[in-house]
């Protein structure tokens, strides 16, 4: 199966590192005009420098997903630059700081929500007005097992991940029929910064647990996630919208 994205235009959040970034180049390699956005200016000019120098049309914007301004500045860049928004892996997310949930903190709460849950939802919003007048498009949301499973000292992180599939879901239904697809991907143990940051916070053993559980007995690649992204934005899966994949070694199936 061939897939590509020649004369297409992707949009990637979180785009500068890990996840966003192997699916940012993953879309790059399929042809694709690629933007791609993160908090992270260094980060994300860096990326994209680095796919400029390979000859790939790409653009680099700032952006917080948790402002919507930045947000409907993001998109109007996007389309002005490119001229349509055909693909859009929405990626961010951040994890709480463990607590129990009588012990967890109001701010981090709404920093949480605000990026994994608020930042989807913002996306979204734009993205659909301009697939909308379009007539075409399909989005892919990063939700998590987290989504589908809960998590001891997590429950922040494991009430967003839950809304990124309704949004997912809700938006699906309302799009069908206008030529739109929405689906999520619910990545398993992927060694990203965030993973590093958890064996850093004396988190290994759980994470050493958790890859003991998975039946193929390994974490996965960031470019795993990217593959599946890329099947969903994809002519391949006309007839799939309102789905949430697994790609997690087989762990939900237990």
């Amino acid at each position: 199966m061939n897939i590509t994205f020649e004369n297409k235009v992707a949009l990637v959040t979180g785009a500068g590192s890990r996840l966003g970034l192997a699916t940012a180049k993953a879309f790059a390699l399929s042809g694709a005009s690629v933007v791609l956005t993160d908090w992270d200016k260094g980060a994300v000019n860096s990326a994209s420098d680095e796919l400029k120098s390979r000859g790939y049309a790409v653009l680099a914007v700032q952006c917080d997903v948790a402002d919507d301004a930045q947000v409907e500045a993001m998109i109007a860049q996007s389309v002005s630059t490119f001229g349509k928004l055909d693909v859009v892996y929405n990626n961010p997310g951040v994890q709480n700081v463990l607590a129990e949930t009588a012990d967890s903190a109001r701010d981090d709460y709404d920093r949480v929500m605000s990026i994994n849950l608020r930042g989807v939802w913002s996306c979204m919003k734009f993205e659909l007005q301009q697939m909308r007048k379009q007539g075409s498009g399909a989005i892919v949301n990063c939700s998590s097992l987290g989504g589908l499973v809960g998590g001891s000292q997590r429950a922040t992180y494991h009430a967003a991940k839950p809304g990124v599939i309704g949004l997912t879901k809700s938006a699906a239904l309302e799009y069908a029929g206008r030529g739109i697809r929405v689906n999520a991907v619910c990545p398993g143990l992927i060694w990203t910064p965030m993973a590093d940051r958890m064996v850093a916070g004396g988190q290994g053993g759980a994470l050493e647990a958790m890859t003991a559980s998975i039946p193929m007995g390994r974490h996965g690649r960031p470019e795993e996630i990217a593959d599946a992204v890329l099947w969903l934005c994809s002519d391949a899966s006309s007839y799939v919208t309102g789905q949430s994949i697994s790609v997690d070694g087989g762990f939900i199936m237990r």
